[in-house]
């Protein structure tokens, strides 16, 4: 697929959250919240959208999975197709099957899915978002793509967020710092930012601290600490130098980020309110060097 076919495919899914944020603070529907939830937060397509040459997701096959792979000593499982297709995807799911799956990990079949699926993270989710996500993903296209069955080799090991165990109030997200955790956690940001370097999570110890390499094809990164750590971290950081991280997928001196970080397809869409809220949140994690 193109530039310019991938550009196109992403103005068309980017509909609806134009919509759902110019206009501030009016009542938004459900289909448009969700559509800001999965287009400018949660980041589905990383591992549910196929991609072409270079990475590029094919938005014309967007959420039908079956590309990327996931083998570890405990699971092989691969990104699944979460389309409206009755056969391949999602479309013979109950609404409550889905949202079992999004919060507890656990197929409509009752076997658990693999942690590959943030559904620790996804717990959060307050009742009316994950009404809108469920809403949206049943607005999307259906493409027909079955998807190779998971293989589970061993016990799987959950690790459950801290203050993220049950669902957030709405009443919670009118405070920033409170609000810029709920996203950062529904964009599952520390999956990464507090990994190991042994791959282990550790959010007792390692909360925001990074350290954990990506090897994959296109070379390594190293998770960076995020945390208010003025030499290690984000402590010498500048708001605007944040939010340009996040909107731009660029470190404060320029450099690129690399494919695990260069989410600025997604965050270049949340509203100014949401970026300051995560800002607001980051500069509240403790420094750890």
């Amino acid at each position: 697929m193109s530039g310019r076919g991938a550009a196109a495919g992403w103005r068309r899914a980017g509909v609806a959250v134009l919509l759902a944020t110019a206009g501030g603070a009016i009542a938004q529907t459900p289909l448009e919240r969700g559509s800001y939830l999965v287009n400018a937060v949660m980041a589905c397509d990383g591992c549910h959208t196929p991609r072409g040459p270079g990475g590029v997701f094919v938005m014309e096959k967007r959420f039908s999975g079956g590309m990327q792979t996931w083998d570890t000593p405990a699971y092989l499982v691969k990104g699944s197709n979460i389309t409206p297709d009755r056969d391949s995807g999602l479309g013979a799911w109950s609404d409550a099957e889905i949202k079992r799956a999004l919060t507890e990990g656990t197929h409509r079949l009752g076997r658990p899915i693999s942690p590959q699926m943030p559904f620790a993270f996804y717990k959060i989710l307050t009742p009316r978002d994950l009404d809108a996500t469920v809403a949206y993903l049943r607005s999307v296209a259906p493409v027909v793509n079955a998807v190779q069955a998971p293989v589970y080799k061993a016990a799987m090991r959950v690790d459950l967020v801290p203050d993220a165990v049950k669902p957030f109030t709405e009443d919670a997200l009118r405070d920033p710092v409170k609000r810029g955790f709920y996203l950062a956690t529904i964009a599952h940001c520390m999956l990464c930012h507090s990994r190991r370097p042994d791959g282990m999570q550790d959010y007792q110890n390692s909360w925001g601290k990074g350290g954990f390499v990506f090897v994959e094809p296109w070379g390594s990164a190293v998770a960076p600490n995020i945390t208010s750590h003025p030499k290690s971290g984000l402590g010498a950081w500048t708001d605007t130098e944040i939010k340009r991280a996040l909107t731009h997928g660029v470190s404060r001196d320029g450099r690129a980020f690399k494919p695990p970080m260069a989410r600025q397809n997604y965050f270049s869409r949340m509203t100014e309110e949401d970026l300051n809220a995560i800002v607001a949140w980051i500069r509240t994690l403790p420094p750890i060097e």
